[in-house]
């Protein structure tokens, strides 16, 4: 336990938590950049590109298909564990999450908002209507039987690393409803978060009356933002990340260790240990 972070928790009433990749590492879903902050792999594919290209939609499902069982089968850690503790001691405002993987709200935590959207779910661009992602799988399988056993290796949020693989003859299925282009429900990079989440964000950061952010170095502006804002309204950040953050010259505090170790003061003590 660090004291400096047990007692910056202890002293906030109502925290607004930011959580990021860190959170999720222990669960076996990677994370995208390294200590400095920097891409470890090709950056994500775009919004753009995702919709306005074929190829690089069926890349993108062809991967999905193949990454999709690990990371649904993904199981919350210690983190999330801690993050539902302090929320159920009555003292986190709100937790905003830029993961996708809703391991957060499997953990027990009630007061989530997911910044980027959530993997589990498919939704029509056409009409809005939404699949889970757990029954696409077994459509884009329908459509593809001769891709269910590739090997691949396991990438952050649900991708897959398929080497020496031609994408051009995978078939993405329309919408059922009304043939539209079916995409995750997720934010991708170069789309816009939702005018109303964002106002919800900053709804509850007005109440809070400090910041921590987990398991995240800030560089995607979406996130950065309310830090940023938090600064700026004089509430105190801490942070707790391996590696530099986009925020390091506003925080109040700053703890380079493992998430879930550095948390673990959160959980109750274990009667048999």
């Amino acid at each position: 336990m660090t004291p400096a972070l047990a007692d910056f928790i202890d002293r906030a009433r109502r925290l607004f938590v930011l959580t990021g990749a860190g959170c999720s590492t222990d669960s076996g879903i990677p994370d995208y950049r390294d200590a400095n902050g920097q891409w470890k792999r090709t950056p994500p594919v775009t919004f753009q590109a995702f919709m306005g290209e074929l190829s690089t939609r069926q890349r993108y499902w062809a991967r999905s298909l193949a990454g999709w069982p690990r990371f649904g089968q993904a199981q919350p850690n210690g983190t999330h564990a801690a993050l539902a503790a302090l929320e159920a001691r009555g003292q986190v405002e709100v937790l905003l999450t830029q993961n996708v993987d809703r391991l957060h709200q499997r953990a027990g935590s009630v007061g989530v908002i997911d910044l980027h959207g959530r993997l589990d779910q498919v939704r029509c661009m056409g009409c809005e209507a939404r699949i889970p992602r757990e029954a696409f799988q077994y459509i884009l399988l329908a459509h593809n039987p001769d891709w269910q056993h590739l090997d691949a290796a396991q990438a952050p949020d649900g991708d897959a690393d398929l080497e020496g693989v031609a994408f051009d003859t995978f078939q993405v299925p329309a919408c059922a409803q009304c043939g539209g282009l079916l995409k995750p429900d997720v934010v991708f990079f170069g789309e816009s978060v939702p005018r109303e989440r964002v106002a919800a964000v900053h709804a509850h950061l007005q109440q809070a009356d400090a910041v921590l952010v987990v398991g995240s170095s800030l560089m995607v502006y979406s996130g950065f933002r309310f830090v940023q804002a938090a600064a700026n309204a004089g509430l105190p950040v801490a942070a707790l990340n391996l590696g530099r953050t986009r925020a390091d010259d506003l925080l109040t505090l700053k703890v380079e260790q493992p998430c879930a170790a550095a948390l673990s003061f959160l959980l109750p003590a274990n009667p048999s240990a």
